[in-house]
Protein backbone atom coordinates (compact mmCIF):
# COMPACT_ATOMS: atom_id res chain seq x y z
CA UNK A 1 0.00 0.00 0.00
CA UNK A 2 1.16 3.52 -0.78
CA UNK A 3 1.71 6.03 2.01
CA UNK A 4 0.33 9.48 1.12
CA UNK A 5 1.89 12.74 2.29
CA UNK A 6 1.55 16.45 1.66
CA UNK A 7 5.33 16.89 1.66
CA UNK A 8 8.32 14.57 1.86
CA UNK A 9 11.78 15.85 2.80
CA UNK A 10 14.60 13.65 1.50
CA UNK A 11 17.55 13.87 3.89
CA UNK A 12 17.87 14.19 7.66
CA UNK A 13 20.84 16.54 7.87
CA UNK A 14 21.01 20.25 8.65
CA UNK A 15 18.68 21.25 5.79
CA UNK A 16 16.21 18.42 6.31
CA UNK A 17 15.87 18.91 10.07
CA UNK A 18 15.71 22.70 9.75
CA UNK A 19 12.96 22.53 7.15
CA UNK A 20 11.13 19.89 9.16
CA UNK A 21 10.99 22.32 12.10
CA UNK A 22 9.53 25.02 9.88
CA UNK A 23 6.93 22.77 8.24
CA UNK A 24 5.84 21.89 11.76
CA UNK A 25 5.49 25.56 12.71
CA UNK A 26 3.53 26.21 9.52
CA UNK A 27 1.13 23.39 10.48
CA UNK A 28 1.69 21.33 7.35
CA UNK A 29 -0.51 18.39 8.35
CA UNK A 30 1.14 15.39 6.70
CA UNK A 31 4.86 15.53 6.14
CA UNK A 32 7.80 13.26 6.85
CA UNK A 33 11.61 13.28 6.68
CA UNK A 34 13.27 10.29 5.03
CA UNK A 35 16.88 9.58 6.02
CA UNK A 36 18.68 6.54 4.66
CA UNK A 37 21.11 6.40 7.62
CA UNK A 38 20.80 8.18 10.93
CA UNK A 39 20.05 11.85 11.59
CA UNK A 40 23.12 13.87 10.66
CA UNK A 41 24.72 10.88 8.92
CA UNK A 42 26.98 13.00 6.71
CA UNK A 43 28.38 14.84 9.73
CA UNK A 44 29.05 11.53 11.47
CA UNK A 45 31.20 10.55 8.47
CA UNK A 46 33.56 13.51 8.83
CA UNK A 47 37.17 12.73 9.71
CA UNK A 48 37.44 12.57 13.49
CA UNK A 49 39.60 15.71 13.63
CA UNK A 50 37.40 17.90 11.39
CA UNK A 51 35.54 20.81 12.97
CA UNK A 52 32.89 23.31 11.84
CA UNK A 53 34.73 26.30 10.39
CA UNK A 54 31.86 28.66 11.23
CA UNK A 55 31.89 29.48 14.96
CA UNK A 56 28.94 28.66 17.21
CA UNK A 57 28.02 31.21 19.86
CA UNK A 58 24.85 31.61 21.87
CA UNK A 59 23.32 35.03 21.28
CA UNK A 60 19.60 34.27 21.09
CA UNK A 61 18.77 36.59 24.00
CA UNK A 62 20.14 39.49 21.97
CA UNK A 63 18.48 38.59 18.68
CA UNK A 64 21.62 37.02 17.19
CA UNK A 65 21.10 33.46 16.05
CA UNK A 66 23.96 30.96 16.34
CA UNK A 67 25.57 30.70 12.86
CA UNK A 68 25.20 26.92 12.90
CA UNK A 69 21.62 26.75 14.21
CA UNK A 70 18.97 25.29 11.90
CA UNK A 71 15.93 26.46 13.86
CA UNK A 72 14.88 29.42 15.98
CA UNK A 73 15.52 29.24 19.74
CA UNK A 74 18.25 26.62 19.38
CA UNK A 75 22.03 26.87 19.52
CA UNK A 76 24.71 24.22 18.94
CA UNK A 77 27.00 26.25 21.22
CA UNK A 78 24.47 26.00 24.05
CA UNK A 79 23.64 22.34 23.40
CA UNK A 80 27.21 21.16 22.90
CA UNK A 81 29.26 23.66 24.89
CA UNK A 82 31.79 24.14 22.11
CA UNK A 83 32.55 26.83 19.53
CA UNK A 84 33.69 24.61 16.65
CA UNK A 85 31.77 21.31 16.88
CA UNK A 86 33.05 18.08 15.38
CA UNK A 87 30.83 16.27 12.90
CA UNK A 88 29.73 13.79 15.55
CA UNK A 89 28.86 16.61 17.97
CA UNK A 90 26.88 18.51 15.35
CA UNK A 91 24.91 15.36 14.51
CA UNK A 92 24.05 15.13 18.21
CA UNK A 93 22.67 18.68 18.06
CA UNK A 94 20.50 17.77 15.05
CA UNK A 95 19.30 14.65 16.84
CA UNK A 96 18.44 16.71 19.92
CA UNK A 97 16.43 19.19 17.84
CA UNK A 98 14.54 16.38 16.08
CA UNK A 99 13.72 14.68 19.39
CA UNK A 100 12.68 17.88 21.16
CA UNK A 101 10.45 18.93 18.25
CA UNK A 102 9.21 15.34 17.82
CA UNK A 103 9.80 15.57 14.10
CA UNK A 104 8.41 12.73 11.94
CA UNK A 105 11.80 11.36 10.88
CA UNK A 106 12.01 7.91 9.31
CA UNK A 107 15.57 6.60 9.47
CA UNK A 108 16.94 3.71 7.46
CA UNK A 109 14.78 4.64 4.45
CA UNK A 110 16.59 5.01 1.13
CA UNK A 111 14.85 6.84 -1.73
CA UNK A 112 15.69 5.05 -4.97
CA UNK A 113 13.51 6.96 -7.45
CA UNK A 114 11.27 10.03 -7.70
CA UNK A 115 8.61 9.90 -10.39
CA UNK A 116 6.53 13.00 -11.24
CA UNK A 117 2.87 12.22 -11.83
CA UNK A 118 0.63 13.70 -14.55
CA UNK A 119 -2.04 14.51 -11.96
CA UNK A 120 0.45 16.51 -9.84
CA UNK A 121 2.64 15.20 -7.10
CA UNK A 122 5.22 12.46 -7.01
CA UNK A 123 5.60 8.76 -6.43
CA UNK A 124 8.74 7.88 -4.48
CA UNK A 125 10.21 4.41 -4.62
CA UNK A 126 11.93 3.71 -1.30
CA UNK A 127 13.42 0.82 0.65
CA UNK A 128 10.32 1.03 2.88
CA UNK A 129 7.87 0.81 0.00
CA UNK A 130 6.10 3.23 -2.33
CA UNK A 131 5.16 6.70 -1.10
CA UNK A 132 3.14 9.44 -2.75
CA UNK A 133 3.53 13.14 -1.99
CA UNK A 134 2.24 16.39 -3.42
CA UNK A 135 5.58 18.14 -2.77
CA UNK A 136 9.15 16.91 -2.39
CA UNK A 137 12.05 18.81 -0.82
CA UNK A 138 15.42 17.38 -1.81
CA UNK A 139 17.81 17.97 1.11
CA UNK A 140 20.18 15.02 0.69
CA UNK A 141 23.34 17.13 0.82
CA UNK A 142 26.79 16.64 -0.71
CA UNK A 143 29.36 15.10 1.65
CA UNK A 144 28.37 11.49 0.91
CA UNK A 145 28.86 12.10 -2.82
CA UNK A 146 32.55 13.00 -3.33
CA UNK A 147 34.08 14.05 -6.64
CA UNK A 148 36.36 11.11 -7.39
CA UNK A 149 37.34 11.81 -10.99
CA UNK A 150 38.37 14.71 -13.11
CA UNK A 151 41.69 13.52 -14.54
CA UNK A 152 43.41 10.25 -15.58
CA UNK A 153 44.66 8.15 -12.69
CA UNK A 154 42.36 9.69 -10.08
CA UNK A 155 41.51 6.15 -9.00
CA UNK A 156 44.99 5.87 -7.44
CA UNK A 157 44.13 8.65 -4.99
CA UNK A 158 41.88 8.65 -1.92
CA UNK A 159 39.24 11.30 -1.34
CA UNK A 160 39.58 13.23 1.92
CA UNK A 161 35.96 12.48 2.87
CA UNK A 162 36.72 8.74 2.93
CA UNK A 163 39.31 9.08 5.70
CA UNK A 164 37.96 8.44 9.18
CA UNK A 165 40.99 9.76 11.08
CA UNK A 166 44.23 11.22 9.73
CA UNK A 167 46.37 9.10 12.02
CA UNK A 168 45.28 6.02 10.05
CA UNK A 169 47.26 7.13 6.98
CA UNK A 170 50.62 5.43 6.70
CA UNK A 171 53.79 7.24 5.68
CA UNK A 172 55.60 10.43 6.60
CA UNK A 173 55.00 12.37 3.37
CA UNK A 174 51.69 13.20 1.69
CA UNK A 175 50.50 15.06 -1.39
CA UNK A 176 47.11 16.82 -1.34
CA UNK A 177 45.24 17.89 -4.48
CA UNK A 178 42.92 20.84 -3.79
CA UNK A 179 43.53 23.87 -1.62
CA UNK A 180 40.15 24.96 -0.33
CA UNK A 181 38.79 24.11 3.14
CA UNK A 182 39.01 20.31 2.97
CA UNK A 183 42.51 20.40 1.50
CA UNK A 184 43.72 22.93 4.05
CA UNK A 185 42.11 20.94 6.87
CA UNK A 186 43.88 17.78 5.72
CA UNK A 187 47.22 19.61 5.57
CA UNK A 188 46.72 21.02 9.06
CA UNK A 189 45.97 17.68 10.71
CA UNK A 190 48.75 15.83 8.88
CA UNK A 191 51.21 18.56 9.84
CA UNK A 192 50.12 18.24 13.47
CA UNK A 193 51.08 14.56 13.22
CA UNK A 194 54.57 15.61 12.13
CA UNK A 195 54.04 14.67 8.48
CA UNK A 196 55.57 16.51 5.52
CA UNK A 197 52.84 17.79 3.18
CA UNK A 198 52.81 19.11 -0.38
CA UNK A 199 49.55 20.81 -1.39
CA UNK A 200 48.57 21.65 -4.98
CA UNK A 201 46.11 24.54 -5.30
CA UNK A 202 45.20 25.71 -8.79
CA UNK A 203 43.40 28.80 -7.49
CA UNK A 204 46.10 30.07 -5.10
CA UNK A 205 43.52 30.70 -2.36
CA UNK A 206 46.18 30.72 0.34
CA UNK A 207 48.22 33.50 -1.22
CA UNK A 208 45.60 35.86 -2.64
CA UNK A 209 42.76 37.81 -1.04
CA UNK A 210 40.37 37.75 -3.92
CA UNK A 211 36.93 37.82 -2.29
CA UNK A 212 35.10 38.77 0.87
CA UNK A 213 32.66 35.89 0.29
CA UNK A 214 33.59 33.07 2.71
CA UNK A 215 32.37 30.61 0.10
CA UNK A 216 35.31 31.68 -2.07
CA UNK A 217 37.96 32.45 0.56
CA UNK A 218 39.54 30.36 3.32
CA UNK A 219 37.84 30.92 6.68
CA UNK A 220 39.60 32.84 9.47
CA UNK A 221 39.47 29.65 11.56
CA UNK A 222 41.48 27.82 8.90
CA UNK A 223 43.90 30.70 8.37
CA UNK A 224 44.61 30.84 12.12
CA UNK A 225 45.41 27.12 12.17
CA UNK A 226 47.65 27.40 9.12
CA UNK A 227 49.71 30.08 10.86
CA UNK A 228 50.47 27.60 13.64
CA UNK A 229 52.20 25.17 11.25
CA UNK A 230 56.01 25.36 11.46
CA UNK A 231 57.70 26.85 8.39
CA UNK A 232 58.61 24.27 5.78
CA UNK A 233 56.30 21.53 6.97
CA UNK A 234 53.65 22.29 4.33
CA UNK A 235 54.78 23.20 0.82
CA UNK A 236 52.12 25.09 -1.14
CA UNK A 237 52.22 24.78 -4.91
CA UNK A 238 49.86 27.60 -5.89
CA UNK A 239 48.70 28.01 -9.45
CA UNK A 240 49.24 24.38 -10.48
CA UNK A 241 46.75 21.84 -11.83
CA UNK A 242 47.05 18.06 -11.88
CA UNK A 243 47.12 16.39 -15.30
CA UNK A 244 47.42 12.73 -14.33
CA UNK A 245 48.51 10.24 -11.65
CA UNK A 246 50.18 6.88 -12.19
CA UNK A 247 52.05 4.32 -10.08
CA UNK A 248 55.83 4.69 -10.24
CA UNK A 249 57.53 2.07 -12.44
CA UNK A 250 59.72 0.97 -9.54
CA UNK A 251 56.55 0.41 -7.47
CA UNK A 252 57.76 3.00 -4.96
CA UNK A 253 54.88 5.42 -4.66
CA UNK A 254 53.09 7.47 -7.31
CA UNK A 255 53.96 10.02 -9.97
CA UNK A 256 51.80 13.14 -10.27
CA UNK A 257 52.04 15.34 -13.37
CA UNK A 258 51.23 19.01 -12.75
CA UNK A 259 51.12 22.04 -15.01
CA UNK A 260 51.46 25.62 -13.79
CA UNK A 261 49.49 28.64 -14.92
CA UNK A 262 52.61 29.95 -16.62
CA UNK A 263 52.96 26.76 -18.69
CA UNK A 264 55.74 25.05 -16.74
CA UNK A 265 55.31 21.37 -15.98
CA UNK A 266 56.61 19.11 -13.23
CA UNK A 267 56.39 15.45 -12.25
CA UNK A 268 56.12 14.93 -8.51
CA UNK A 269 56.76 11.68 -6.66
CA UNK A 270 54.84 10.83 -3.52
CA UNK A 271 55.29 7.64 -1.47
CA UNK A 272 51.65 7.52 -0.35
CA UNK A 273 48.42 7.59 -2.39
CA UNK A 274 47.61 11.25 -3.18
CA UNK A 275 44.72 12.79 -1.27
CA UNK A 276 41.85 14.27 -3.29
CA UNK A 277 40.36 17.40 -1.74
CA UNK A 278 38.48 18.18 -4.92
CA UNK A 279 34.99 18.73 -3.56
CA UNK A 280 31.74 16.88 -4.11
CA UNK A 281 29.45 15.94 -6.97
CA UNK A 282 26.46 16.41 -4.70
CA UNK A 283 23.32 14.32 -4.38
CA UNK A 284 21.42 16.21 -7.09
CA UNK A 285 23.20 14.01 -9.61
CA UNK A 286 20.92 11.19 -8.44
CA UNK A 287 17.86 13.02 -9.82
CA UNK A 288 19.54 15.12 -12.52
CA UNK A 289 16.82 14.26 -15.06
CA UNK A 290 14.31 16.28 -13.01
CA UNK A 291 16.19 19.56 -13.51
CA UNK A 292 17.30 21.91 -16.23
CA UNK A 293 20.97 22.85 -16.08
CA UNK A 294 22.99 25.84 -17.21
CA UNK A 295 26.26 25.72 -19.16
CA UNK A 296 28.26 25.03 -15.97
CA UNK A 297 26.07 22.08 -14.95
CA UNK A 298 24.34 24.02 -12.15
CA UNK A 299 20.66 23.13 -11.78
CA UNK A 300 18.18 25.88 -12.60
CA UNK A 301 15.87 26.89 -9.75
CA UNK A 302 13.10 29.47 -9.69
CA UNK A 303 12.66 32.15 -7.02
CA UNK A 304 11.30 29.52 -4.58
CA UNK A 305 14.25 27.11 -5.06
CA UNK A 306 11.93 24.91 -7.10
CA UNK A 307 13.02 22.95 -10.15
CA UNK A 308 12.22 24.87 -13.34
CA UNK A 309 11.63 21.52 -15.06
CA UNK A 310 9.62 19.70 -12.37
CA UNK A 311 7.06 21.80 -10.46
CA UNK A 312 6.66 20.76 -6.84
CA UNK A 313 10.26 19.57 -6.46
CA UNK A 314 12.28 21.92 -4.22
CA UNK A 315 15.97 21.96 -3.25
CA UNK A 316 17.43 22.86 0.14
CA UNK A 317 20.98 22.84 1.47
CA UNK A 318 24.44 23.48 0.03
CA UNK A 319 23.43 22.59 -3.54
CA UNK A 320 21.31 25.75 -3.88
CA UNK A 321 22.77 28.23 -6.38
CA UNK A 322 21.40 31.44 -7.83
CA UNK A 323 23.68 32.90 -10.51
CA UNK A 324 26.75 34.10 -8.57
CA UNK A 325 25.28 33.30 -5.14
CA UNK A 326 26.45 30.14 -3.35
CA UNK A 327 24.46 28.96 -0.31
CA UNK A 328 26.96 26.37 0.86
CA UNK A 329 27.25 27.25 4.58
CA UNK A 330 24.49 26.53 7.09
CA UNK A 331 23.98 30.19 7.97
CA UNK A 332 23.48 30.84 4.26
CA UNK A 333 21.20 28.03 3.13
CA UNK A 334 19.00 28.23 6.25
CA UNK A 335 17.91 31.67 4.98
CA UNK A 336 16.08 29.86 2.20
CA UNK A 337 14.12 27.48 4.48
CA UNK A 338 11.33 30.04 4.83
CA UNK A 339 11.22 30.61 1.08
CA UNK A 340 10.67 26.92 0.34
CA UNK A 341 8.40 26.06 3.27
CA UNK A 342 6.47 29.31 2.95
CA UNK A 343 5.70 28.67 -0.72
CA UNK A 344 4.50 25.16 0.01
CA UNK A 345 2.33 26.40 2.88
CA UNK A 346 0.89 29.18 0.70
CA UNK A 347 -0.07 26.73 -2.04
CA UNK A 348 -1.81 24.64 0.62
CA UNK A 349 -3.72 27.68 1.87
CA UNK A 350 -2.01 27.71 5.29
CA UNK A 351 -1.25 30.73 7.46
CA UNK A 352 2.38 31.84 6.98
CA UNK A 353 2.50 34.54 9.66
CA UNK A 354 5.21 32.59 11.53
CA UNK A 355 7.64 33.59 8.77
CA UNK A 356 7.64 37.15 10.11
CA UNK A 357 9.74 35.98 13.06
CA UNK A 358 12.07 34.11 10.75
CA UNK A 359 12.55 37.33 8.76
CA UNK A 360 13.29 39.30 11.93
CA UNK A 361 15.97 36.82 12.94
CA UNK A 362 17.71 36.70 9.56
CA UNK A 363 16.33 33.37 8.39
CA UNK A 364 14.26 34.51 5.44
CA UNK A 365 16.17 35.86 2.45
CA UNK A 366 13.95 36.70 -0.50
CA UNK A 367 15.74 39.64 -2.12
CA UNK A 368 18.83 38.12 -3.74
CA UNK A 369 19.87 41.47 -5.20
CA UNK A 370 21.12 42.47 -1.74
CA UNK A 371 23.72 39.71 -1.62
CA UNK A 372 26.70 41.52 -3.14
CA UNK A 373 30.14 41.65 -1.58
CA UNK A 374 30.44 44.79 0.52
CA UNK A 375 33.55 44.71 2.72
CA UNK A 376 35.42 47.99 2.49
CA UNK A 377 38.14 47.16 4.99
Amino acid sequence: MEEAWDCIIVGGGAAGIGLGCLLQELNVPRYTILERGSIGASFRMWPKEMRMITPSFTGNAYGILDLNAVSLNTSPAYTLGTEHPSGEQYAQYLQAVAEYKQLPVQTGVDVTAIQPQPDEGFVLQTSAGTMRSKYVIWAAGEFQYPELGGFPGAEYAIHSSLIRTWGDLEGEEHLIIGGYESGADAAIHLARLGRKVTLIDRNARWTAKGSSDPSMELSPFTKDRLREIPDGQVELMAGYEVGWIEPAEDHDGYLVYVEGNSGDTRILRTPSPPILATGFRGSLNLIADLFEQDDTGTVRLNEFDESTATPGLFVAGPSVRHEHLIFCFIYKFRQRFGVVAGEIASRMGLDTKVLEEYARQGMLLTDLSCCEENCQC
